[in-house]
Formats: structure tokens, sequence, C-alpha cells
């Protein structure tokens, strides 16, 4: 990945977690501390996160705010709401329930607790249908 946001040495650390290493195997692999790892990592992550907060407000940027669900609505309420509220402005939500249960678990996978919501969440949606969660 040239000019990404991760440095080489960070994309190896997640590729060796991803491949289920800890970070002391990391780092025997690569010759550092495991403190090391444990610091490429955290640093990646937050670039990761960084990222994703950059691209939600880009796509918010063409997107209506549609609603908010407080903290504590139950996960399969959600959906329900949502396409109530794409109703009132004519717009046909792109996705059935259970794609968008599963669309709102990946946007944004710290939010819940079991099947509450654990933070507030504003929905935007676009002129096509498109969901975003910010």
């Amino acid at each position: 990945m040239k000019d990404g946001l991760l440095t080489d040495r960070q994309m190896e650390v997640l590729r060796y977690r991803k491949q289920g290493l800890t970070q002391q195997q990391i780092a025997d692999i690569i010759a550092t501390s495991k403190a090391n790892v444990c610091t490429i990592e955290k640093s990646a992550m937050e670039n990761i996160r960084r990222a994703k907060e950059t691209l939600d407000f880009l796509y918010t940027l063409d997107s209506t705010h549609l609603c908010n669900i407080p903290t504590g609505t139950d996960l399969f309420d959600i959906p329900a709401l949502i396409f109530s509220e794409a109703e009132k402005i004519s717009i046909k939500v792109k996705y059935d329930t259970i794609a968008l249960i599963n669309h709102m678990r990946e946007s944004r996978p710290k939010s819940y607790k079991g099947r509450s919501l654990s933070e507030n969440i504003d929905v935007y949606i676009t002129s096509t249908g498109e969901i975003y969660f910010g």
C-alpha cells in the first residue's frame, strides 16, 4: 500500500495478528520487543480508527440526517425505526432487515452491548438509500 496511512511495519504486525500470532511471537519473528509490537499495533489501530472517522464524515456529506437512535435501543427495533423515517422522506432503504442489522453491527461494532445500543447513533441516508451511521 503505497502512500497509505499505515507503515510497512504496522501492516506486517497486523498481518501476523490476523494469522493469530501473539505479540510475543511477532516480536520474536521481527526481532524486537513485545512492548514495541504492542506500540506498533496500537498506533496502527489508531490510524485505522482515524481513517474510518474521516471516511464516515465524507460519506455523510452527501447524506441527509435521518434520525438519532438513543442508547439502550434494542438492536432488533432499529430497522423498523430507520425504515419508518426513510419512508417519511420518500427514500427506499437499500437493505432488508437482516442486511441492515448486519450493516449496523459491521459499521459500529463497539456500539452494542448484547442486543442494546451502548451509545447514541446518528443515522444518515443518501438519495439512493445507502445508510451510514455517525
